[in-house]
């Protein structure tokens, strides 16, 4: 079973990779064309689409919340090395660690619970040219929070496996 361990973490990584991936690159795709279709309402048929335009914005939201995702998995986060690489090993993983904990924590209270209150709560209230509660476009909130949690919990298993594997 230890040595399955490893390789059932890379398999959810590669395949949340490519769902994130995916949600992403669907997400602008269709913001190029929905907004090639308002161009197109608006100066060919003026008659701008309202509906497109809203679902512009809501998409663009969908797919900066895909793509962070999509850098939790890959530890790009912000982070300034330039005083961590001076350290010793030992310092420089308790710092990736840490680091990692902090966007658990950040993905757990602001994106997973943070992100529910207001996926209930915008429930109660309908787009104005959509007429679709604004809750189901909140929904990628938790939905990436978890999957955050997830990149967060493969990043530290990684980290603490390279940290073996040089001592």
């Amino acid at each position: 079973m230890k040595g399955r361990c490893p390789d059932i973490m890379q398999a959810l990584r590669k395949v949340l990779n490519k769902i994130m991936n995916v949600l992403a690159g669907v997400s602008l795709i269709a913001m190029v064309v929905l907004t090639c279709w308002q161009v197109f309402t608006r100066y060919i048929l003026s008659n701008p689409s309202t509906w497109s335009e809203e679902l512009v914005g809501y998409l663009f939201a969908w797919a900066s919340l895909f793509g962070a995702s999509l850098i939790t998995g890959e530890r790009g986060h912000m982070n300034i090395p330039v005083v961590v690489e001076k350290m010793p090993a030992g310092a420089q993983k308790f710092f990736a660690v840490l680091g990692e904990l902090i966007a658990l924590a950040f993905s757990v209270i602001i994106l997973v619970y943070g992100g529910y209150k207001i996926t209930l709560l915008a429930m109660g209230q309908m787009t104005s040219s959509l007429g679709v509660a604004v809750g189901v476009f909140y929904v990628t909130m938790p939905v990436c929070g978890i999957i955050n949690v997830l990149y967060t919990i493969l990043n530290i298993a990684d980290i603490c496996k390279k940290a073996k594997e040089v001592a």
